[in-house]
């Protein structure tokens, strides 16, 4: 098993572990028999398929087109090398992520990460079973790895993971860190830098009357900076009193997952009104 996945696994049991014994893992408030269905569903198949099913198809794709650019950029500088993956994956996550908060049919394959009424690392890879297929940033990496830039990727990729999946956690990291006075400065570049538990849980507060909700904005995934630069951040340093979606109809466990082959339940659907204030408004 290579070193990167190994240390994702880590990561991703550590804040498990932490979860579990600071605010119970396993029953989180609200939580239905679908939250864990749709889950436990969707982290398999994107691990376990999706993801490497994508980058190897695009790699496979490139080498077709272009034969002679294998490992064309295997001997590039590291920084210009992560600074690809921030722009070709990050940042174009960044915009799939704002386009899915901006288009109906597109927030279907997305709105199953943001039906839990709670957050925890049990989100970080919760979606539409299509989402992570079409996402343009798995895609480019895809490529990049072709170009010979997989030695980059198996680092950089577990660096984003501990980001998201801190940014997840209902064990805020970065809420001690706020009272601490002369650790201000510092968290004033952090918080403008990466994802943080406060910045991303606002993503995720229900009501839009509430300070600290950031429906529309707070899209970063690894970086925060995207939000910063494109002109949607919104930092308070404070978290949301609840989590969810106010304001639009429930879904089915087939519409979270498999969305259009399972339609919207349309006798559900939220009026007009109702929908302005919705995330996908």
């Amino acid at each position: 098993m290579p070193a990167s996945t190994i240390a994702i696994i880590c990561i991703y049991l550590g804040f498990a572990l932490l979860e579990l014994w600071r605010t119970n893992l396993f029953r989180k408030s609200e939580q239905t028999r679908d939250d864990g269905i749709v889950e436990a569903v969707s982290m398999i198949m994107l691990l376990g398929l999706t993801q490497p099913v994508v980058l190897f198809t695009s790699a496979t794709l490139a080498g077709m087109v272009a034969p002679q650019w294998e490992g064309a950029l295997s001997g590039i500088n590291i920084f210009l090398a992560i600074g690809l993956f921030l722009i070709l994956d990050d940042m174009m996550q960044y915009w799939w992520h704002r386009a899915s908060h901006s288009f109906h049919w597109l927030y279907n394959l997305h709105r199953a990460h943001h039906n839990a009424k709670y957050m925890s690392v049990r989100l970080v890879y919760r979606n539409n079973l299509f989402y992570y297929a079409m996402m343009p940033g798995i895609w480019l990496s895809g490529i990049l790895i072709y170009l010979g830039l997989g030695w980059v990727y198996a680092g950089y990729i577990v660096v984003k993971l501990l980001v998201i999946t801190g940014a997840h956690s209902d064990v805020a990291w970065d809420k001690p860190l706020y009272k601490i006075k002369w650790l201000s400065p510092v968290m004033w570049v952090v918080e403008r830098t990466i994802s943080t538990p406060a910045t991303h849980h606002a993503h995720h507060g229900r009501h839009a009357d509430d300070p600290a909700v950031q429906y529309k904005g707070n899209y970063g995934n690894l970086l925060f900076f995207w939000d910063v630069l494109f002109g949607t951040a919104k930092i308070t340093r404070s978290f949301p009193k609840s989590y969810g979606v106010e304001n639009l109809a429930p879904a089915t466990l087939g519409q979270q997952l498999m969305w259009p082959i399972f339609p919207e339940n349309r006798e559900m659907k939220p009026s007009v009104g109702e929908e302005a204030t919705a995330k996908v408004a």
